[in-house]
């Protein structure tokens, strides 16, 4: 178990637990650590909670841990306390007490800063690794670490900057740039400036102004001009050593290579390189055009075309700036901070026109919440607003932290909500035919990803926000969800209502049918009644044909389906066409895929092994991967213990589709299955061109029989929930291990749940069970019970 030596393990081998995170190869166990990521969310939030992200942003920015460090946080926070308790003395204050501990500490804080490093790289590289919420929670959790490990704090604050890559040459700032503190509330805001106040001795009578600024979400740079003439750039870095990025600097339309007489010897002009939205989505066209691969926002993207080696590239990437501030000067050529911006824009520089002189607490949240609005509408992604005290002499006096000035705070905007104009409403059509109206919006940065369209679900949807083409809206974004649309922010007087289309928007307009429900009343889903016909729903309907439960054919995703259902040489656009790839695809000559962008001969190959090797497959997952609507994974399963083999499905299904009454009655009588799915089974196989699909599909294909569950464990023909978290295997594998053991797995506890296995964590799921009187048992007591 080499892999233990760098971790924590040997303190706590004796201890019960420990045992449980590792693997007999010396690995992680992956269960283990998940449950150890979800305790720790709670201790971590704690000690976090001054920063005031969402206890999901915590548990988020823990899960993107390397396993080693969360295997570590939960031996050292945990293990050793079994006496602890959070109700009576607050953890951070419980680990200062058992000072005993700092050593492991110690060990804990030289990792996460090893970490830290390695996101900060991926960082300034363009190509971040987790969110700027998520960074400041394993930023602030070092830091709390670190007090706990009785070291010094400045060893924390010099690794809270980039690293520094190895392509660039490295210049070391004259005057170092350091961050800002955040301020996430109004109340945050109130503090900072009393404590301006406080400290300069005076009372908040309003007398001292500060200037508001949005805050560029870009790449910071200071760029050196010796007697008027540019003469290096260096980005942040590190706060202390930055990257020489003179060349790329240069390409800069808008940054002056010489400044006018009359500046000073030597001037740092300090501000932010940045790339326009509408600038970054041309260029996402045009890499996507050329079959490359698109970016994910503005501010990598910026980043990562400063950092080129080869400056040609940087130039064709239009690129701009915004200055803001600076740090080596001969002589100061203004007093106050709104007088050197005024002095940037004389010589040249492009200042941000959004940049105010305030003087009280309710003028800087007022301009804050302004900026707020018309954040969707600018040209370019801020992330906030920054106040700075405006006088320098007052800056002078206030000073510096060790990482920060006191002098300035960056007010940031929620990190997953924004503002933005609703443009258009379009219709998506899936693979069950159901229509979904998409607000087409315009972009605008929400959590660190460009979005430009939310989902509105349906015409009822639409009227209950009141929303309309033209309006301002606010638009949330929650983990890789689609965006949605929260409310209407401003309705214009050229807001035009949407009217639901009564055809599909596929090329044979068919009808939209509104089903109903089972007690008689119109249903919200509009669906096309072309099915598969309509190539929207075909589309769609491979899409799900090669998911992850269905045949999972690696290589072969949403974006491929996309590429090779639309392309006229290697078309696929029914299942069979998958597995009839290669051979078409030997045919083609010069047209083969290993010639074509984005291929070459190992890809290619490696995309027909795949397919390959999905030619043999579960009976359950081919029932699944055909897209009939009500038969999920749930009931394929149950279709395929039922029936067996594939023979028996198709026979039962084409008997029924002819209306044979003996096969409805013995389908409809199997569990899970109920008159939906029966009818639905009929329609599908009483569709001619699906028949002819599905015989051309098996052509293909060696369907395996159905595993025969076990007849006499005690867990035969019980329907059994999981819930909680479970310490000895995955969900998945529990459901699968429950399944061949002849039990049926649930979501959902029910008068007809058997069994609930509860684990640590257990809810609502449990609290209805003992209401219910549904037999509960710990995963141990479950693993004697099946033997």
């Amino acid at each position: 178990m080499d892999e233990l030596n760098d971790g924590l393990f040997g303190q706590y081998e004796k201890h019960p637990d420990a045992l449980a995170f590792y693997t007999r190869d010396g690995g992680y166990r992956k269960s283990s650590i998940d449950q150890a990521a979800r305790k720790l969310t709670v201790d971590i939030n704690a000690l976090v909670i001054s920063l005031g992200p969402s206890i999901n942003d915590v548990e988020s920015a823990i899960c993107k841990f390397p396993d080693n460090i969360i295997a570590d946080l939960y031996m050292t926070m945990h293990m050793p306390y079994a006496n602890y308790s959070r109700e009576n003395e607050k953890i951070y204050d419980f680990f200062k007490r058992n000072s005993e501990y700092s050593k492991n500490f110690k060990t804990l804080h030289r990792k996460i800063l090893d970490y830290i490093g390695v996101v900060s790289i991926a960082y300034e590289e363009g190509a971040p690794v987790m969110t700027d919420i998520e960074f400041d929670v394993v930023k602030e959790l070092a830091f709390k670490i670190e007090g706990l490990a009785s070291e010094d704090l400045t060893k924390f604050y010099e690794a809270v900057g980039s690293r520094l890559s190895e392509k660039f040459e490295k210049i070391t700032h004259k005057v170092p740039m350091l961050s800002l503190d955040n301020a996430f509330s109004d109340e945050d805001v109130r503090d900072f400036v009393h404590s301006v106040y406080r400290f300069l001795g005076q009372l908040p009578d309003q007398s001292i102004a500060l200037t508001a600024e949005p805050k560029i979400d870009g790449l910071s740079m200071s760029i050196r001009y010796e007697d008027g003439k540019l003469v290096s750039a260096a980005t942040r870095g590190d706060g202390t050593t930055g990257e020489n990025v003179t060349a790329n600097i240069k390409t800069i339309s808008e940054i002056p290579k010489q400044l006018p007489k009359g500046a000073p010897s030597v001037v740092e002009v300090r501000g932010e390189v940045y790339m326009a939205k509408d600038d970054f989505l041309a260029l996402n066209a045009r890499m996507e055009a050329e079959g490359k691969q698109t970016y994910v926002n503005p501010r990598n993207t910026a980043a990562g075309s400063l950092r080129q080696l080869d400056a040609k590239i940087t130039a064709s990437r239009k690129l701009r700036f915004f200055a803001y501030a600076w740090g080596d000067m001969s002589e100061m050529p203004a007093d106050t901070q709104h007088g050197m911006i005024e002095v940037f824009s004389a010589w040249g520089f492009p200042v941000n026109p959004l940049t105010k002189r305030l003087h009280s607490v309710e003028e800087l949240i007022a301009h804050y919440n302004t900026i707020g609005l018309e954040r969707a509408g600018l040209p370019y992604d801020i992330d906030g607003v920054v106040y700075k005290v405006d006088r320098l002499d007052l800056q002078a006096r206030l000073g510096f932290r060790s990482r920060s000035p006191r002098w300035a705070i960056a007010h940031k905007f929620p990190a997953e909500k924004a503002v933005t104009k609703l443009t258009a409403i379009d219709i998506q059509v899936g693979r069950t035919g159901a229509l979904t109206p998409v607000a087409r919006l315009t972009p605008v940065t929400v959590g660190g990803v460009v979005v430009t369209n939310a989902t509105l679900h349906n015409a009822e949807e639409i009227a209950r926000l009141g929303v309309k083409i033209n309006d301002l809206v606010e638009i949330q974004r929650a983990g890789d969800v689609i965006p949605q649309i929260l409310k209407v922010v401003e309705s214009p007087d050229d807001a035009v209502e949407f009217e639901f289309p009564k055809t599909c928007p596929c090329e044979l307009k068919t009808e939209v049918i509104r089903e109903e429900t089972a007690g008689g009343v119109e249903g919200v889903i509009r669906r096309c009644s072309g099915e598969f016909a309509c190539p929207f729903q075909r589309k769609e309907h491979l899409k799900h044909f090669v998911s992850r439960k269905a045949f999972d054919i690696d290589g072969l995703g949403e974006k491929q389906i996309e590429f090779f259902y639309d392309d006229t040489t290697l078309p696929i656009r029914q299942p069979a066409d998958i597995f009839t790839l290669k051979a078409r695809d030997e045919a083609n000559g010069l047209q083969r895929l290993k010639n074509r962008d984005g291929y070459g001969d190992t890809s290619a190959q490696k995309l027909f092994d795949a397919i390959d090797d999905r030619r043999t497959i579960a009976l359950d997952r081919l029932i699944f991967g055909l897209g009939i609507r009500h038969v999920g994974e749930q009931t394929a399963k149950t279709l395929a213990r039922a029936y067996g083999d594939w023979a028996s499905v198709h026979q039962a299904a084409i008997a029924i589709a002819a209306g044979d009454k003996a096969a409805i009655e013995e389908m409809d009588a199997l569990d899970d299955i109920g008159p939906a799915v029966v009818e639905s089974i009929g329609r599908f196989f009483g569709e001619p061109h699906n028949i002819e699909m599905v015989e051309k599909l098996v052509d293909e294909l060696t369907i395996l029989e159905a595993e025969k569950p076990a007849q006499h464990s005690p867990v035969a023909g019980l329907t059994v929930v999981f819930t909680g978290s479970l310490e000895k295997m995955t969900r998945d594998e529990a459901k699968a291990m429950a399944e061949r053991l002849g039990a049926k797995v649930a979501g959902s506890v029910s008068k007809k749940t058997d069994i609930l296995v509860a684990g640590p964590g257990a809810g609502s799921k449990l609290t209805k069970a003992q209401g219910l009187g549904v037999r509960t048992m710990t995963e141990d007591e479950w693993f004697e019970l099946v033997g």
